[in-house]
């Protein structure tokens, strides 16, 4: 997803990456992006992007840099995104930063050891929300519904991606290129160890989470919402949970009643949507 967005950016990009997953793919001295890079602490990367933002309008104002069109873009994981920098990203929308930001959203916090984070969907495992005799569905609670937060705040352009539809995702940064203010992108990031499948199937899972609607492809733009991609018909919801090892103890011995709450959840999104899927 990082690759396809810098495709559409070029290299005028500036990133600034809060702690997480990703922050080793730039290691000092040495980077395989022609980007420029800025590691932040878990909280601040709006922030962050704020001061880089300011001080390149501020030396372009006084005539001493040329406006070169340079973009500033945070990355963060859902741990960033979802919970502790919350405050910060709201913030910066509200002053109406212009800027991207990327969330890439393996659903829990995945590089200290896969735990709950806001993102975590109903009946996943992970390390602090186990499969057991007493607990058989492992996170109880619903995924918080960051895209009603962020769309609350009326940014001048915001998706969902996911790296399965590549030219969904670069016709979407393209859209916002011609937009000033916060652009924000929560794309899916199908993650192998937390997740639990080899990496050969990433995009496989990717994919499988598009078709059967547990990952609406939609934007929102000029205050209404617009799926840019419908399923013909949602595979049904069995099909991406098998794929994944977090999901193995709703099938060892299978658990009906969360599986039918979760493809029930899945077709009551829909139905808000006023598309009326049946029963896969």
């Amino acid at each position: 997803m990082i690759r396809l967005m810098l495709k559409v950016l070029g290299p005028k990009t500036f990133i600034v990456n809060a702690a997480g997953c990703m922050t080793l793919l730039q290691t000092y001295p040495y980077s395989n992006l022609k980007s420029g890079w800025l590691y932040t602490a878990f909280a601040s990367a709006p922030a962050g992007a704020q001061g880089i933002r300011d001080a390149l309008d501020s030396l372009i104002s006084q005539g001493k840099a040329r406006d070169e069109g340079v973009n500033v873009l945070v990355l963060t994981g859902d741990g960033g995104a979802y919970d502790i920098g919350l405050q910060a990203t709201s913030a910066a929308m509200d002053r109406d930063l212009d800027f991207y930001y990327l969330c890439y959203d393996n659903e829990a916090y995945a590089n200290t050891g896969y735990q709950l984070s806001g993102a975590t969907p109903y009946g996943s495992w992970t390390t602090t929300t186990p499969a057991s005799e007493r607990n058989p569905v492992g996170a109880t609670r619903k995924k918080k519904d960051l895209f009603e937060i962020w769309k609350a705040h009326e940014p001048a352009y915001l998706a969902t991606v996911s790296p399965s539809h590549p030219l969904d995702l670069m016709k979407k940064v393209e859209e916002a290129e011609a937009r000033s203010g916060p652009k924000m992108f929560i794309g899916f990031a199908s993650c192998p160890t937390g997740m639990g499948f080899d990496p050969s199937q990433s995009l496989e899972v990717a994919r499988m989470a598009v078709e059967t609607g547990v990952w609406p492809l939609k934007k929102y733009l000029d205050g209404k919402v617009i799926h840019t991609y419908l399923p013909n018909r949602l595979r049904p919801i069995e099909d991406y949970l098998r794929l994944q090892k977090r999901y193995a103890h709703l099938f060892e011995p299978l658990n009906r009643e969360a599986i039918s709450f979760m493809q029930s959840q899945v077709l009551l999104y829909w139905k808000r949507q006023g598309i009326a899927y049946p029963l896969p």
